[in-house]
């Protein structure tokens, strides 16, 4: 692939993986070869990190020390692998999901040799109404959670005078963030006669980059006429989708102007900007190209344009918010909550950050909020400092939702002088489901050594803890036996089995708050 020509008005670093070999990285990493390293890396001469020529330079100044080059290394490692194991996972995934609805459609095991034996097997058809994707075989629960000692209103999730921190709120944030790993038949059904709530539409939108319909979103209202509120929910990594993991392990970023670095494969996957040429990302991100508007999409000057990274693709930043100023036009009630899981809950607050970067001023004020849940990093210190000057105040709008030791929300890597860094509210639940309110969650790295013993005892726990959640807290937390040798996968991986929805869901409906501090199990 061909580098990019140098645009000095903005600063990037693109870490390509699929450059150089082994070779290249063991001298790079172990005599600091900027030869070698230059294979794997491309950036700006103004961001501070300069391939090939003299010295190199980070965020902040100071050159790029052996641990930075340990970061840099191990995911470039981890995405060579995760890219050449791409086919084989996408076949396995395949494979599973069709065996796990076979059995489901034709009643489990017994119930398929029945069928088979009397030669009426009923075949699982993807994308139909009936064919459930793996995360959603993980945690089969689809109704919303109910807290008996409210109001019956409450109860039928009437969302007129709701505020962020309300339980149901939470958890039907959750519940769409895990709903939207299933295709649109599914969705629609599950909103419209599960919710009885109203389905609006469901996008599968174009990365550029990846060459492929790669980002899925819905959007949703708590009813189809006078809405109190409009959800957006953004589908997040799919577990057997290697260019999803690959760009949760990715370093790349792009520098917005006084906003800050953010992560360049989340910016491609809203369909903001293309690496092969980093000028794609200034024309979407400059606020100075963009017009204001307001909500009926008009301008004083121009007519707002939205450009397409390919003629007649759909992106998801613009797909959405066109849809969302509609809404809000029509429903002048309404406020917005946008929300996701994983990846989905990275695109979930980098969409408000670009409304705010574009000057929506409009749209923003019907922002009730932000819900994540096991989401990565998005970008560095300074980013956060702008999105929290607008999502602070005068209450807190943005909440990101981790779970123990669920590995996702420790990518990528951050240390005292390294780029990513996490902002916003953290609401971190250990292994008792226990509720803390912290800046960041313990072992913000994962690789920590102090945590390697007590992470495998967690998992350990869990997996006993599994066989008895049905007794402690009654049937509607039974886990599946595909949760169960997730977590049996979770012994050797210990934080893989924290990112499944099961976990998620649980901490929202069971956690409860402890003002001491404690140790998380």
């Amino acid at each position: 692939m061909e580098k990019n020509s140098v645009d000095l008005s903005s600063s990037f670093l693109v870490v390509r993986h699929e450059n150089g070999g082994l070779w290249d990285l063991f001298k790079f990493m172990v005599f600091d070869n900027l030869e070698s390293g230059g294979k794997f890396l491309e950036s700006s001469n103004c961001g501070g990190v300069v391939v090939g020529e003299e010295v190199w330079e980070w965020e902040g100044g100071g050159e790029v020390t052996s641990d930075h080059r340990w970061v840099i290394v191990v995911s470039i490692i981890v995405r060579k692998i995760i890219k050449v194991l791409g086919k084989p996972m996408e076949w396995f995934g395949y494979f599973v999901e069709f065996f796990l609805n076979l059995l489901s459609l034709n009643g489990n095991f017994l119930g398929l040799l029945n069928k088979i034996l009397h030669g009426n097997v009923e075949m699982p058809k993807r994308d139909s109404e009936t064919f459930i994707s793996a995360i959603g075989h993980l945690d089969g629960r689809v109704d919303l959670f109910k807290i008996e000692t409210l109001s019956e209103n409450t109860k039928e999730h009437d969302f007129e005078k709701v505020e962020m921190g309300n339980r149901c709120l939470m958890d039907l944030c959750m519940m769409a963030s895990k709903l939207a790993y299933e295709n649109a038949k599914v969705v629609r059904n599950v909103v419209d006669f599960h919710w009885k709530m109203h389905f609006v539409d469901f996008y599968n939108c174009w990365n550029d980059y990846q060459k492929e319909r790669s980002t899925q979103v819905f959007i949703m209202c708590d009813k189809p006429k006078n809405a109190n509120l409009i959800m957006i929910c953004f589908r997040g990594t799919e577990p057997f989708d290697a260019d999803d993991w690959i760009t949760d392990f990715d370093y790349s970023w792009y520098e917005i102007p006084k906003l800050g670095k953010v992560h360049m494969g989340f910016l491609e996957a809203l369909g903001l900007g293309n690496r092969a040429n980093t000028s794609t990302f200034q024309n979407h991100l400059q606020a100075k190209n963009v017009e204001p508007t307001n909500l009926n999409g008009e301008s004083s000057r121009s007519t707002d344009k939205e450009p397409f990274p390919v003629m007649g693709e759909m992106t998801a930043y613009y797909a959405v918010r066109r849809k969302l100023r509609n809404l809000l036009k029509e429903h002048t009630n309404a406020k917005f909550v946008v929300t996701g899981h994983s990846l989905g809950g990275a695109l979930a607050i980098l969409f408000p950050t670009v409304l705010v970067l574009h000057e929506e001023k409009e749209v923003m004020k019907r922002l009730l909020g932000i819900y994540t849940y096991g989401q990565p990093r998005v970008g560095n210190r300074q980013l956060g400092r702008f999105m929290e000057a607008h999502l602070e105040h005068p209450v807190s709008k943005y909440f990101r939702v981790v779970y123990c030791n669920d590995l996702v929300p420790r990518l990528p890597y951050d240390n005292k002088t390294f780029l990513y860094k996490h902002f916003g509210v953290c609401l971190y639940y250990n292994s008792l489901y226990i509720e803390q309110n912290v800046d960041e969650e313990p072992n913000p790295n994962y690789f920590g050594y102090r945590f390697l013993i007590p992470e495998y005892l967690n998992a350990m726990w869990e997996l006993v803890r599994s066989l008895t959640m049905r007794y402690m807290y009654g049937p509607g937390y039974k886990e599946c036996w595909e949760s169960f040798m997730l977590r049996m996968v979770g012994l050797a991986i210990p934080g893989l089995a924290d990112h499944s929805p099961v976990d998620y869901v649980n901490s929202v409906r069971l956690g409860r708050t402890r003002s001491v501090e404690m140790i998380s199990l």
